[in-house]
């Protein structure tokens, strides 16, 4: 069925990922780690345990999250409701958990974790119908692919704008960091809320979820029984894991093996800045991810060619010298990495609406919403995952952080060489192996579409 969809909803479509991927996400994914260690003042094994719980939660509540939606019936249809009325309480709490309370440990460490789990609640009910979106918007599987690099053009421009500003808000802001947090929590939670609501408000739902209308067990069961969503969902938390390594310790590698920002003709690069050049990158071949799977012939293989530009590039990141004389080159390397990452991401949401297609077709009712929550699951088990890890491994290669009695953060590394040698890995060879098994899943993957 062919279909021809405005431009103004994909751009309202778009906005949903601008906001989840380019703000919330994009802040947790790269600054949370070092924020929590090295400004809000948490130790590295309590931010390790928080991620850790964080995924635990999410198992049940991604899932339940999906299956509420599709039983979700208003005026405004089954998925856009929660985007519309999720809004606010997003912005709010994720400016709430950019705030440092004035706390000893105990009171720092409680407050985290109950405005983290409440973050991940809001991130779920907001983002798991945003994705199940995709799956009731059009019949037209073009049009399917236009929305799903429209959501990824979204998300990695609004990256590339928040990660690029992200220094000089800070030094127009001014004061401690904690405040320089607090503040951008404040503003970009806002802005989160205010495009979440726009795309709840810009799309439309034209499909009917053939719903199952009572609460069952059933539909858990049938997707466990589902191949191809058992490799897709393998290969998200992969795609996650990549992504999560490199952003989860780009602060550290910054600061502890580049000596601190590195200012080149008057261009701040810190942290953020780093990453920013591969968020352009993202969003330019994710525009035409499209193009580029129509010219290999097939999702799957489009998307193995892509992890493997991710697996050599990363590989080749790891002999860069670690000097700060070298940062074009490392910043070279991070574009070209980019490159696979903004290919295969556009296709990643897009086999997810195929699979919720062949298992409405196998079982006779819809788990779009449930299938679609495995994707959001897959996101945010690879990245805090990957960021525990990074703050485990840490951790055990001697880097130390806490509170002291006077409510002060306080850092100690033990061994200088064995901390840098860690953070350099953690950025190149561990994603390496995770676009590795990318490609061993694919060949597996049973839908060639």
């Amino acid at each position: 069925m062919k279909e021809k969809i405005g431009l103004s909803e994909k751009i309202g479509y778009a906005l949903g990922d601008a906001a989840a991927g380019g703000i919330t996400w994009k802040v947790m994914s790269i600054a949370f780690p070092l924020f929590f260690t090295n400004v809000f003042g948490l130790t590295v094994a309590d931010t390790a345990t928080l991620m850790l719980i964080a995924r635990m939660f999410d198992v049940v509540t991604d899932p339940l999250m999906g299956s509420l939606a599709d039983r979700t019936r208003s005026r405004w249809g089954t998925y856009r409701p929660w985007l519309i009325f999720g809004a606010i309480p997003l912005g709010l709490i994720f400016a709430f958990l950019l705030y440092t309370p004035d706390f000893g440990a105990v009171g720092k460490r409680i407050y985290a974790y109950t405005l983290y789990l409440l973050m991940m609640a809001a991130y779920t009910a907001v983002n798991v119908p945003y994705g199940s979106l995709l799956g009731v918007m059009t019949a037209d599987d073009n049009e399917k692919n236009k929305f799903s690099s429209f959501r990824m053009v979204g998300a990695y421009a609004m990256g590339f704008i928040t990660l690029l500003s992200f220094p000089y808000l800070q030094k127009m802001i001014g004061g401690s960091e904690a405040h320089q947090y607090a503040v951008l929590g404040a503003c970009l939670g806002g802005l989160a809320a205010a495009m979440t609501l726009a795309c709840g408000l810009m799309t439309k739902e034209r499909l009917k979820p053939v719903r199952a209308e009572k609460f069952s067990f059933k539909p858990f069961a049938d997707l466990v029984k589902n191949k191809p969503w058992i490799y897709l969902t393998l290969i998200g938390i992969c795609t996650n894991f990549f992504n999560g390594f490199r952003y989860a310790v780009a602060g550290y590698m910054i600061t502890y093996c580049l000596g601190g920002d590195v200012t080149v003709s008057g261009l701040i690069i810190n942290y953020t800045v780093f990453m920013t050049f591969g968020e352009v990158t993202c969003m330019i071949f994710g525009g035409l991810s499209p193009k580029f799977t129509e010219w290999i012939g097939s999702k799957s293989k489009a998307f193995a060619v892509a992890a493997i530009i991710c697996a050599a590039t990363s590989v080749l990141f790891f002999f860069i010298p670690m000097d700060a004389a070298y940062i074009w080159l490392m910043v070279g390397i991070v574009i070209l990495t980019s490159v696979g990452v903004g290919l295969y991401s556009p296709l990643l949401w897009s086999m997810y609406a195929d699979v919720a297609d062949f298992a409405t077709e196998v079982n006779g009712t819809s788990s779009t919403g449930l299938i679609f929550s495995s994707g959001t699951m897959a996101q945010k088990f690879g990245t805090a995952i990957s960021g525990s890890l990074v703050a485990l491994l840490l951790g055990l290669a001697g880097f130390i952080s806490g509170t002291n009695d006077a409510g002060e953060t306080v850092i100690t590394i033990t061994d200088e060489e064995s901390v840098r040698s860690m953070i350099w890995m953690l950025f190149s060879i561990f994603p390496a192996l995770m676009a590795g098994l990318i490609v061993l899943l694919l060949r597996l993957y049973p839908i060639k579409k």
